[in-house]
């Protein structure tokens, strides 16, 4: 697919089949991630892809327990075609049933920790519509791993606890219609010469 076409195409998918994606398309998305641009060449993100439900399980509802309440500026939902937490209250898993997501961490004290694991995270996201495979973005990291369950995750797959977990990357078969695009507010683009 043409680069540009991949991101025209690129949605937030929040409703999966209960259906695993393939060793080799996730060895691409974790190779696209990890050629993601970061601060200083550093490479200080790491990327733990999980497959197992009971641990996905546990950890999605984890993430969906640390919404309540929240709302994003301006706007009183997300998508009727792909709803979130915020348009749903009673979806109590945060990863959507998601078969595979991907955690990724970074320093807690790294200046630009999280901004070099959105990048991982946007080059995983289109890696996995080049794929065609259905993929999301995740917030709330920092609050799903910030229990006794997250930190013996972090302890037993050998994550320093100095580091913490910016986002998440859901992967999987979409469940239903592909969604239409949406417009692109005007205003959002400005050149000055």
């Amino acid at each position: 697919m043409e680069f540009l076409s991949v991101v025209e195409k690129r949605r937030s998918i929040r409703k999966f089949l209960d259906k695993q994606i393939s060793d080799s398309d996730l060895e691409k998305i974790l190779y696209s991630g990890s050629l993601a641009p970061n601060a200083g060449g550093g490479q200080r993100t790491k990327l733990l892809a999980i497959q197992n439900k009971e641990m996905l399980d546990k950890l999605g509802n984890l993430n969906a327990s640390s919404m309540k309440g929240v709302k994003l500026s301006g706007r009183a939902y997300v998508s009727s075609e792909q709803p979130s937490i915020i348009d749903n209250p009673n979806i109590k898993n945060g990863f959507y049933n998601a078969q595979t997501v991907v955690a990724i961490f970074s320093p807690k004290d790294f200046l630009y920790g999280e901004a070099d694991a959105f990048c991982v995270a946007e080059n995983m996201l289109l890696e996995a519509t080049n794929l065609s495979l259905a993929s999301c973005v995740v917030a709330r990291g920092i609050e799903t791993f910030e229990n006794l369950y997250g930190q013996s995750i972090k302890e037993k797959y050998n994550i320093d606890q100095n580091w913490i977990c910016r986002c998440f990357v859901l992967l999987g078969y979409i469940d239903g219609p592909y969604p239409k695009s949406k417009h692109i507010r005007d205003g959002r683009i400005i050149i000055v010469k």
